[in-house]
């Protein structure tokens, strides 16, 4: 059972309690369900009783547990756990797991896509700067991808470097006829006005009214006199003068601060080429300043994206081996592949959330976090040894296949290449 399926299910769930009476609401049009959360368990989880439970004029346990027993009878669904204040978790039956690697390698790289039109055009704009441009080449891909008409401008036609080398496409040119109608696409840009920073020091003035430790004398310079050694005191002499007051300690000399000035901006991701030049600009969130360095072509595990494309090439290297050892792809039991099998049903969700907010970072961290769920489970693909391939290596595969193909897909949205080789 996919996420889609199940989604339909609880909705089913819902609206068989209507029909019978036990809740008075109007069935939702669709329903969310995710990977549960913190004190949750199951496959997955649904906060629908929640929703439901202000309009019903129910508590959201009481309507939980109305939905609970009809989900609990459903086919494919194992087990319903009600938890925290009335989370529905959904444990699904051994075969779900099977049939979503099934439904993966049916889809191929298109998981997750929409096939059917959602009737729905957004207009994009974007100011004429790098990022910009490459965020929006992104988010019509994105939108693209679930379905939706697209219509991309730019304020001034796009540098050609811009096309050539991190293959951006704008539809038109110059600010919009009507632009209450297109969606602004303005992340924080690649290159800014220069940041003030701190260099040499350089010392200014005292202030005005800073204490002077030399203090002027009361009367004009003239000719030194002896001091005037005063009289003896006597009983009926009148009492002594106070101690004297002691002089104010100066006020200390201010340090001097260091003169501001201006850094250059920071490095052009042209330089980075295509694959890492897009993910330098995409990968971070767009209210953050990317980080445009050449971090992003080092070949190591610190990369994320050399974790993503290499992934994907492992992938592809272990199916061109399984092939030469006589067997391929058969969906089934993976039992150590649960985590990845979480996060590769979870992969239509992000699509559809990335494209809704116009953030491609989602798609791009979920992409790492698929790769880093499936490196470990690579080496025990093939046989080793004597060792003949069996069921348990044909299922492994067909995991590992299905993982590459969500890597391949989600890259190809982002306008990164998936290598064969690397």
């Amino acid at each position: 059972m996919t996420p889609v399926e199940l989604s339909r299910t609880v909705l089913r769930a819902v609206r068989r309690a209507v029909d019978e009476g036990e809740l008075q609401v109007a069935v939702p049009e669709r329903v969310l369900v995710t990977v549960p959360g913190p004190g949750g368990c199951g496959d997955y989880a649904t906060n629908v009783a929640l929703q439901l439970a202000r309009p019903a004029g129910q508590p959201p346990q009481r309507v939980a547990e109305i939905l609970r027993a009809r989900l609990a009878g459903s086919a494919g669904v194992r087990d319903v756990v009600v938890t925290g204040p009335g989370f529905l978790n959904i444990s699904l039956g051994d075969t779900a797991a099977t049939a979503l690697v099934a439904e993966i390698l049916r889809c191929g790289e298109r998981y997750g896509f929409s096939d059917a039109a959602s009737g729905e055009t957004v207009r994009l704009h974007a100011p004429y700067e790098v990022r910009a441009v490459v965020v929006q080449d992104a988010v019509a891909r994105l939108l693209r991808s679930q379905g939706v008409l697209v219509g991309t401008s730019c304020d001034a036609r796009p540098d050609p470097e811009w096309v050539s080398v991190l293959g951006v496409r704008v539809d038109t040119y110059g600010r919009p006829a009507a632009p209450a109608d297109a969606a602004d696409v303005r992340p924080v840009p690649c290159e800014a006005p220069g940041r003030r920073v701190a260099s040499e020091p350089r010392q200014r003035p005292a202030p005005a009214d800073a204490a002077d430790v030399r203090h002027a004398p009361s009367e004009a310079p003239g000719p030194t006199t002896p001091p005037q050694v005063p009289a003896p005191t006597t009983a009926s002499a009148e009492p002594p003068e106070p101690h004297p007051r002691p002089e104010p300690h100066p006020r200390p000399e201010p340090h001097p601060r260091p003169e501001p000035h201006l850094l250059p901006p920071p490095a052009t991701p042209l330089p980075l080429g295509r694959d890492a030049g897009r993910w330098a600009l995409l990968a971070g969130a767009g209210h953050d300043r990317p980080r445009v360095g050449r971090e992003h072509l080092v070949q190591r595990e610190g990369n994320p994206l050399f974790r993503v494309r290499y992934a994907h090439a492992r992938v592809r290297a272990l199916r061109r081996n399984a092939a030469d050892l006589g067997f391929g792809a058969v969906p089934g039991a993976v039992p150590e592949g649960r985590e990845l099998e979480v996060l590769l049903a979870d992969h239509p969700r992000v699509l559809a959330r990335a494209a809704a907010h116009h953030a491609p970072d989602r798609l791009a961290r979920h992409l790492v976090t698929v790769a880093d769920a499936v490196l470990p489970l690579l080496p025990a693909v093939l046989p080793r040894g004597a060792e003949k391939p069996s069921a348990a290596h044909c299922a492994r595969l067909a995991l590992a296949e299905a993982a590459g193909a969500v890597l391949a897909g989600g890259l190809s949205l982002l306008g990164i290449s998936a290598p064969e080789h690397l």
